[in-house]
């Protein structure tokens, strides 16, 4: 074979030139090979011709024209010819064949040991024929690392890049010059990579010019949609080589990364490597792997359908599964990587981590599939795949097996045997020795002569049989006459052929020389199908088994051998056993219908289950039957179970057995299990009795053992035996738990969850867990500890982090979260119930039949917070297809404070055997209650109790309900008081005031419960109610027996129209209005997904209706919590008053504002909590600036949700402590969003998806800021400029507060700050930036022309009344002064506001011409009086000096200044237009509506937001920064909000964290408080911790108010300024970390002041913590927040922390630790396994952005670490939008710090070099050299120096001036 055109060189030495050889370009092969080549060549040449006659001039002789012209012309017809001969050759243009080395030098950098990536995995490598490949060569004293290892310059390029969408992106690939490995690269390639939802990403690689065989998948298909909005996962292609990165969008973390290693396609040889974040490696297969993580160290495995015993090697098995499941970190954030390639393959994973696939065949066919949890990737695959089937009922019962019973009638011994001890026993098998001669569709008409009736003997007592087949067919005849399977099949040609696509390929199986079905061509499916019917006619049976359809072949081959050929000894061979792909299958050049048997061995066994399904259908029809296959590929679980394989009887296989089935669970086959004592072997009875007990927890559970060894069920060791009786005890707990084994089925069919389910899975922040493996798990319930090893006893368990009961004393377990030594005797294995959990169960019978028709019960385990929940599926348990149409029962129990709720959430299945609950079990009820009553409809029962003190358990026997109705149980341990909803929330109620409306009068002695209550029918009534795709809409009715509410003014609504939209998977809305009147709606525009999500599968969540009361339930599908019923007492919706209450999922809640809060957890003991915008300075139950309807509730599963209440009207909320929410609100409409989380921080994410993500500052507004109202003059100001320069103290933003106003009016200069506009010009040129104040109330009463109100009279901005009232403005007064006074100051407030205020005008900023009038002012002020950097918007509630208008009489009904129903807000008595204006007063919504202020008051501060944002934009064309006062959900998305005009006390210290962190909530996340306090003289020590404290609010500005003196830090003493200045330059010093967060939240809505909690949610201790707080995941601020403290005692979560001082290691990490806090001390830890940027401060940043950039890196348990840098200009608009940024990564793993550009938009004037490293925890063994290595590859040695003892390495780059937008790699050494 003629190689590839090599590149051509042409000697000097020919043209008499003294210059070295000119080695050409390689010019690459192509289809229009002819011309094209050709013509580049001519090109090429020709130019290159040129420089060489050029260069020549100086030779000894010169070429004439006409024989450079003849040199060309021979060279340009040689190559033309050459590339010829090697089309007509190989007719592959695009194959490179036995390229050369002639210009390829290998690049060999010092690559880390682990990352080597293997060049040579075939054997017999050595120097010489490594560097044959161009590889690596470097012996080592060990043979598990590679020797030989790709170089550098391997791989592919990319040529060209498209990205014709956002949710798709191409690239043609060209390869790189280097010698071939195993012959016949391909030169061009194509790469696709395919957004598919927000958590899957498909990228596949290919021949750019030749299809290749990909894989039929029967399921996998592309998704018809891809996503809108975000997607968890960013993806970032590298050009040179090629290379993909995926990371996770949130953390920035790489998941796969193929950069580690280039990119080999050949024709039979494919290789990708990837490294991965973290060693947790979970899947491949199937093999038998002794641990379920896995080891590595350099392990290969083989993947390749394989008929071999499972006995411990690492050999290729049965099925061919190319997927793996990674653990990234303790967050439980995991990713699985799915190969869609069936050929023979190996995969590598090796110590970086990384992973390497070699493949011989096929298309590289990736799917990356993101979740939160490990659970979530499971169901991500099985999204792809196909979800499992559910099994039938009966075929969770225990089942018995053997090959070669020898006849039936020593079956019907076995039989009855086992019948005759009462085993619970549901199936019997037979094995091949049921056949005539293991001939399929035949029986022994001798041996098994009555088998046709065999099933009906079985089936007189309940039980099941099930048959085997095996696909290889006999072609001999049956002993009396032809075989019609085989003539049947042979006349239709459904055999595999051979490679002349004729011949059936003969082989050797069980009935001797045998075909084999090809299950690929329609004819043969056909045929299976008929041959199948005819033979259950023939033999009655249940269901089917298939066998040996790896497939499996005696003979290697064919009878004939394999003829020698590249299919069959492909270049390259993976590991496989035996190492030739046909030993024991069929040729390789066999042929199918879906192509060479070569491409699609592995996929026999799935063609096979698909042939199967269509049989099974056709036999069985409407009956769900059951299939059972040895052989699969992902997707066979959507239609099969699997065992795993032919074990034998020995203590590995059983402890190697659970490894299995976890994978299995991983892999879509949750139906598992292995043959029980073992197959091959003679069991013993320790053995056998073990293997029972653990068996029994399977969830396919079969005893089954091979010919000629002795029999092994468990009658045969004899009815008295230990074995028997522990088999019977245990079986029947099984029987027992199978509506809950059942419902677990269910949910892996319509969620994807796992059946048995890892440790891992559940407990994922608990490392201990990662490598659990001899333990297991059902569902996420059920915990089994089995002994698994001879002669023992006591076993070593792991307790997770949760309640447990032992299932079998119920009796609470004292461990958790540790490893227990565990007794277990002989006939016990360990059983946990964990708390949490309800599972439903069924008295058990000898078979499934039977115990169907007994009484079910629940058994409740209360976890810490006496909760639980749980459900239960239930149908006819044998039909098809029963939840897809909608025949089935679905349940949901929950239980919460003493009160079982039992649900029906699907009501579609009537049971007839008059199924009923009767017995419940509560275990862990701490206290004997007095009584316990059960609820259905209006009905109540007290029922009888027995109660186990010692035990703590509650049981409830004799119970009589029934299947499919719902019901109430509680138990007196809590209050009974605590469910009553208040009827009269007013004060001064009385018991005839509580009658007249309809409640209940009962007094309590218990504070806060409601003596006037609602009556339990109090509310509305649904009638039809019907559930639609994408949501429901329908009618409820007032109930007509109820009086009136109560408030006369405020009639009651009837009728109400109720609409409930399932928006995504994790936002649904519920609306509730008056279909018959229009009603205010808020006009705040959100983002809801335009399509609903219509599958159900896909949403987190499930709604129900409940008719009587009306009311709303919403459940959580993943735990079955009910985080929303509103089916309760007391719905109110009248015209002026709705109110609706709600139960809550837990006593965990958080937000509602703005209220000053004294925790951030509220206190749910009756707490009411007023929203209404007020000029309200901070305090205990006042209502302040701001309204934000919104709460995150925290699920004792600590799973997270948040619900807004869209409505803008004066409300209010309550909580008691049931635990339950009301809402008041006096107007509108009630709709309500729900986002699901189901992480606090996930909740914020979708949160401001919907509401809008918050603004990104400006860089400069993260420096420190300086204002103050009181500044008498400018010099005051520049003084305190001068000053703070002087002391060195970091500062960027100087304020002026209405000081600078003439009379507080806005836009008007005061005559004592003339000077301020030159001095602003001044601070501006050094760097600073101005921001000043507006208020929106404009003054009237000026004698001189002011622009700003005569224009906005002239223009109509103002707000008046209604026509029908009056046509004048609705005065008020504010802080302007009528002109030509001069003001008292000693008079009391209201004289100074009555005889100085001049009267103002309330712009109404609804209005497009009041935004065009306000910008024209700003603009005008900008232009022609000062310039300034931001706005500063105040007094936006709005706030008025008096009350409602001047001489405060409002016009019109006093029913909205004065309405039915007040709110408890400050002053609640001078109603609802205290301090601002009267409700009466009318705006417009831009489109011109009308509307009341009574209904949009709240909203004043939003609409005033946004138009002063986009002016200061417009104006400045900058970003600068605008802050508010006012705000309203989505107010976030233009400006930041300080806490507002607090108080100089220690209190607000630690209020200011909490006001904060509900901010974070609340979307706003630049926010902070006025540091020192804005009322009343500052204290010394006070300020002085508060300088530290706000040093580290997102918004650092110390503000204080007139007639105080001075907080600044230059007003104390030097002593203080120092402090000031310490603090301020860490913050500056981590600006740019800061920065990058609030990238984060305007990109992805993430939090900056971060809750612990929102990091540490499974850490419950987290949930009360709020004297902490986060910057983002990894900066933990503990300040000192009380008087004389010296040191705070602080929680440190459970991870490494760096002190950030000292740079060194806490010593404890889960506990609190006291830290000392001397005065000019703050406590900050950086999080282990992160990494933060910085910078050296400066005076302000327009000077500390110039700084190198440096690192901080502190690393993880695992020496890794990660981060990432958001940077541009700082203050150009939408520069993230635009694309003029940079964002960066930084990655650690292996002592090297990887930076990777993940896009460079940045402006050149902007870019940034590399200065300082430090790294933190790099270990006590000395560094020994650091190097830096650049893009280009060239390497250099920095300095460094490395403290031992703190373990601090620091690293100096900034000599070399490594610009960090190009990438770069820090690599640090030690002599180990």
């Amino acid at each position: 074979m003629l190689g590839h055109v090599s590149p051509l060189t042409l000697s000097l030495e020919l043209l008499t030139c003294p210059s070295p050889p000119l080695t050409l370009p390689t010019w690459p092969t192509n289809p229009q090979v002819g011309v094209h080549i050709g013509l580049q060549a001519l090109d090429t040449f020709s130019n290159h011709g040129v420089v060489l006659v050029r260069q020549c001039k100086m030779g000894k002789r010169k070429f004439s024209g006409l024989e450079v012209t003849l040199t060309v012309m021979f060279l340009l017809m040689t190559t033309v010819a050459v590339a010829l001969v090697v089309l007509m050759a190989t007719g592959e243009p695009s194959v490179i064949k036995d390229e050369t080395t002639d210009t390829m030098v290998p690049e060999c950098p010092n690559i880390p040991l682990a990352e080597r990536v293997d060049c040579f995995p075939d054997a017999g490598a050595s120097k010489l024929g490594c560097q044959q490949r161009g590889c690596c060569w470097s012996p080592l004293d060990e043979r598990n690392a590679p020797w030989c290892f790709f170089s550098t310059n391997h791989g592919y390029s990319v040529v060209r890049e498209e990205q014709s969408n956002s949710n798709s992106l191409s690239a043609l690939l060209k390869r790189k010059v280097a010698p071939s490995l195993f012959g016949e690269d391909i030169e061009e390639l194509s790469f696709h990579a395919d957004m598919q939802t927000v958590n899957r990403l498909r990228f596949k690689i290919t021949d750019a010019h030749k299809q290749r065989f990909e894989v039929p998948h029967e399921h996998i298909k592309p998704p018809t949609t891809h996503p809108s909005g975000p997607r968890n996962y960013e993806i970032e292609l590298k050009h040179n080589p090629f290379g993909l990165q995926v990371r996770r969008a949130a953390t920035k973390k790489v998941l796969f990364d193929t950069t580690v290693g280039p990119l080999v396609f050949a024709d039979q040889y494919l290789q990708l490597s990837a490294r991965l974040p973290s060693h947790n490696i979970y899947g491949l297969g199937e093999h038998v792997h002794q641990n379920y993580r896995h080891d590595t160290n350099w392990r290969t495995w083989p993947i390749f359908t394989r008929d071999s015993f499972p006995n411990g090697g690492t050999h290729n098995l049965y099925g061919h599964y190319p997927y793996f499941l990674c653990l990234e970190d303790e967050s439980g954030k995991s990713f699985g990587v799915f190969l869609m390639n069936s050929n023979a393959m190996e995969v590598t994973l090796q110590p970086a981590p990384a992973v390497t696939y070699r493949t011989i065949g096929g298309v590289l066919d990736f799917y990356i599939l993101l979740g939160d949890t490990p659970e979530q990737v499971v169901q991500e695959f099985l999204e792809l795949i196909g979800m499992p089937v559910i099994p039938p009922y009966w075929s969770l019962g225990f089942q018995l097996s053997r090959w070669d019973y020898g006849s039936l009638d020593e079956v019907k011994r076995t039989v009855e045997r086992n019948r005759a001890v009462d085993l619970p026993y549901d199936i019997q098998y037979t094995d091949i020795d049921y056949m005539e001669e293991k001939k399929d569709f035949t029986y022994d008409e001798v041996k098994f002569k009555d088998l046709p009736q065999f099933a009906d003997y079985l089936h007189e007592k309940g039980q099941k049989y099930i048959l085997i087949l095996d696909p290889a067919v006999a072609i001999s005849k049956r002993i009396n006459g032809p075989y019609e399977a085989y003539d049947q099949g042979t006349l239709k040609k459904v055999w595999v052929t051979e490679a002349d696509g004729e011949t059936p390929l003969l082989g050797e199986v069980w009935p001797g020389e045998t075909v084999f079905p090809d299950y690929t061509n329609p004819g043969c499916i056909e045929w299976w199908a008929e041959e199948y019917v005819k033979l259950l006619k023939e033999i009655k049976h249940d269901a089917l088994w298939i066998d040996m359809n790896e497939v499996s072949n005696f003979k290697k081959g064919s009878n004939k051998g394999c003829d020698d050929n590249n299919l069959n000894y492909p270049p390259f061979t993976p590991s496989v056993l035996d190492g030739v792909l046909y030993s024991k299958t069929l040729c390789m050049d066999s042929k199918q219908t879906w192509g060479n048997h070569y491409d699609v061995h592995s996929l026999y066994g799935y063609s096979m289950v698909l042939a199967t399904e269509v049989a099974l259908k056709r036999a069985f029809g409407g009956n769900r039957t059951l299939m059972l296959t040895r052989s699969s590929f992902p997707g066979v679980g959507k239609y099969s179970g699997h065992w795993l394989g032919d074990n034998a009887a020995n203590w590995n296989d059983i402890k190697w057995a659970i490894p299995g089935m976890l994978e299995f669970g991983l892999f879509g086959v949750p139906y598992i299990g292995a043959d029980i004592c073992g197959f091959f072997d003679n069991t013993t009875e320790e053995l056998c009795r073990r293997w029972m007990q653990v068996g029994a927890f399977y969830p396919f559970s079969r005893n089954h053992n091979a010919q000629h060894y002795k029999p092994q069920d468990p009658a045969v060791f004899g009815a008295d035996s230990l074995l028997l009786n522990t088999s019977k005890h245990y079986l029947n707990i099984r029987y027992t738990l199978l509506p809950y084994l059942y419902t677990l089925f269910y949910k892996a069919h319509t969620t994807g969850d796992t059946v048995v389910r890892p440790v891992m899975h559940e407990f994922y922040s608990d490392s201990n867990t990662w490598t659990v493996d001899r333990q297991f798990l059902w569902g996420k319930h059920l915990l089994i500890t089995p002994v698994l090893d001879p002669g023992v006893e006591y076993i070593q368990a792991y307790v997770p982090d949760a309640v447990w009961f032992d299932y079998e004393t119920e009796v609470r377990f004292t461990a958790r979260k540790q490893h227990v030594e565990m007794y277990l005797p002989a006939d016990k294995l360990g059983l946990h119930i964990r708390g949490g959990a309800i599972l439903p169960i069924q008295r058990p019978a000898v078979t499934t039949v039977y115990s169907r028709r007994n009484p079910m019960g629940l058994i409740v385990a209360l976890d810490d917070n006496n909760t639980a929940a749980g459900e239960l599926f239930w149908d006819d348990g044998d039909s098809r297809e029963t939840v897809e149409n909608g025949n089935y029962m679905h349940y949901q129990f929950s239980a919460n404070n003493g009160v079982l709720t039992i649900q029906v959430m699907h009501s579609g299945y009537s049971d007839p055997n008059n199924l009923k609950f009767e017995n419940i079990t509560v275990l862990g009820v701490s206290s004997r209650p007095m009584t316990v009553s059960v609820t259905t409809g209006s009905n109540v029962i007290v029922h009888p109790l027995e109660y186990d003190t010692n035990k703590q358990v509650l049981y409830l026997r004799g119970l009589d309900l029934i299947l499919g109705q719902n019901y109430t149980v509680r138990w007196d341990n809590v209050m009974p008081e605590t469910p009553r909803f208040d009827c009269y929330p007013e004060p001064n109620g009385d018991e005839t005031k509580c009658k007249a409306r309809g409640c209940i009068w009962e007094i309590s002695s218990i504070e806060g419960v409601p003596w006037c209550y609602y009556p339990e029918d109090y509310g509305y009534t649904a009638t039809t109610v019907t559930e639609q795709p994408s949501g429901w809409s329908f009618d409820i009715t007032r109930n007509a027996k109820l009086r009136s509410s109560g408030r006369p003014e405020s009639p009651d609504i009837s009728t109400l129209r109720v609409e409930i939209k399932y928006h995504s998977a994790h936002l649904l809305q519920f609306k509730i209005y008056d279909p018959n009147n229009k009603r205010y709606e808020v006009p705040v525009p959100l983002n809801v997904p335009s399509t609903p999500e219509t599958d159900e599968t896909k949403r987190l969540y499930t709604v129900q209706v409940n008719k009587q009361p009306f009311g709303i339930q919403v459940v959580r599908k993943s735990t079955g919590t009910l985080i929303w019923d509103s089916a309760l007492p007391g719905f109110t919706f009248s015209d002026l008053f709705i109110q609706v209450s709600t139960r809550l999922s837990s006593d965990y809640v958080y937000g509602f504002g703005e209220t000053e809060h004294t925790s951030y957890k509220h206190d749910l003991n009756y707490h009411t909590w007023g929203m209404f915008a007020k000029d309200q300075p901070p305090g205990y139950k006042m209502n302040s600036y701001g309204v934000h309807p919104f709460y995150m509730g925290l699920e004792n599963t600590a799973h997270a949700h948040g619900v807004l209440l869209l409505n803008s009207n004066a409300m209010d909320v309550t909580f008691q402590p049931t635990p339950a929410l009301t809402y008041r609100t006096l107007g509108g409409i009630l709709d309500f969003y729900m986002v699901m989380g189901p992480t606090p921080e996930l909740v914020v994410e979708e949160y401001t998806a919907l509401i809008g993500r918050p603004v990104l500052p400006a860089y400069w507004s993260l420096g420190f800021q300086l204002c103050r109202y009181g500044y008498a003059n400018d010099t005051e100001i520049a003084d305190l400029y001068r000053d703070m320069r002087a002391a060195g103290i970091p500062y960027d933003v100087q304020y002026a507060d209405i000081d600078y106003m003439e009379r507080q009016l806005d836009f008007v200069l005061d005559s004592q700050f003339q000077g301020l506009p030159a001095l602003v010009d001044r601070m501006r040129g050094e760097g600073m930036r101005f921001i000043f104040i507006l208020d929106p109330a404009i003054s009237a009463n000026e004698t001189v022309a002011y622009p700003a109100f005569d224009r906005g009279v002239k223009e109509d901005v103002f707000i008046k009344w209604p026509k029908d009232l009056s046509n004048d403005i609705v005065w008020g007064k504010v802080w302007p002064d009528f002109p030509g006074v001069v003001v008292n100051e000693s008079v009391d407030w209201d004289t100074q506001v009555e005889i100085y205020r001049s009267y103002a005008a309330f712009p109404d900023f609804f209005m497009t011409r009041t935004a065009t009038w306000w910008h024209q002012e700003i603009a005008d002020f900008y232009h022609n009086t000062m310039k300034f950097d931001g706005l500063w918007i105040d007094m936006n509630e709005p706030s008025s000096f008096v009350h409602g208008t001047v001489g405060e009489k409002c016009l019109g009904p006093a029913v909205y200044d004065m309405p039915p129903y007040m709110p408890p807000l400050e002053s609640r008595h001078r109603g609802l237009n205290h301090k601002t204006m009267c409700m009466n007063s009318q705006q417009h919504l831009s489109d011109g509506t009308p509307v009341k202020h009574y209904d949009v008051h709240n909203l004043y501060g939003w609409s005033h937001t946004k138009p002063t944002y986009d002016a200061l934009l417009s104006v400045t064309g900058k970003r600068g920064i605008v802050v508010t006062r006012s705000t309203y959900p989505s107010s976030g998305k233009w400006a930041g909000h300080w806490l507002g005009d607090n108080n100089s006390s220690w209190d607000q210290l630690y209020k200011s964290i909490i006001g904060m962190m509900e901010f974070s909530l609340f979307g706003i996340s630049y926010t902070g408080a006025d540091i020192c306090g804005f009322f009343n003289p500052a204290q010394y020590e006070m300020c002085l911790r508060w300088m530290q404290l706000g040093a580290f609010y997102p918004y650092s500005r110390n503000h204080n108010g007139k007639f105080n003196h001075r907080q600044d830090p230059v007003s104390w003493d030097a002593s203080f300024s120092e402090a000031s200045r310490d603090v301020l330059n860490i913050r500056y010093t981590l600006l740019p970390y800061l920065y990058t967060l609030m990238f984060y939240a305007h990109s992805q809505g993430s939090t900056v002041v971060r809750p612990l909690m929102h990091e540490f949610v499974t850490d419950r201790k987290t949930w009360d913590i709020h004297r902490q707080f986060l910057w983002g995941p990894a900066l933990l601020i503990s300040p000192v927040l009380d008087e004389g403290a010296r040191e705070v005692n602080g929680y440190v979560p459970d991870d490494r922390w760096y002190d950030f001082h000292t740079a060194e290691a806490v010593p404890v990490r889960g506990q609190m630790l006291t830290m000392p806090t001397p005065l000019h001390h703050i406590n900050l830890h950086v999080r282990g396994g992160y990494i933060l940027p910085w910078q050296k401060p400066e005076n302000n940043t327009h000077y500390s952005r110039k700084n190198p950039l440096g690192l901080i890196v502190a690393l993880s348990d695992e020496r890794t670490a990660q981060g990432s840098l958001f940077w541009d200009d700082g203050e150009g608009i939408d520069t993230y939008e635009k694309n003029q940024h940079l964002h960066i990564s930084f990655t650690v793993a292996s002592n090297t710090l990887t930076c990777r550009v993940m896009f460079n938009g940045l402006p050149e004037a902007e870019r940034l070099t590399l200065g300082m490293v430090k790294v933190w925890g790099a270990g006590s063994v000395p560094v020994t050299e650091v190097i830096l290595r650049n893009i280009s590859g060239s390497e250099n040695k920095i300095t460094h120096q490395h403290n031992t003892v703190t373990e601090e390495l620091i690293a100096d780059a900034t000599a070399l001036s490594v610009r960090v937008d190009q990438g770069f790699t820090l690599i640090w050494k030690t002599n180990t």
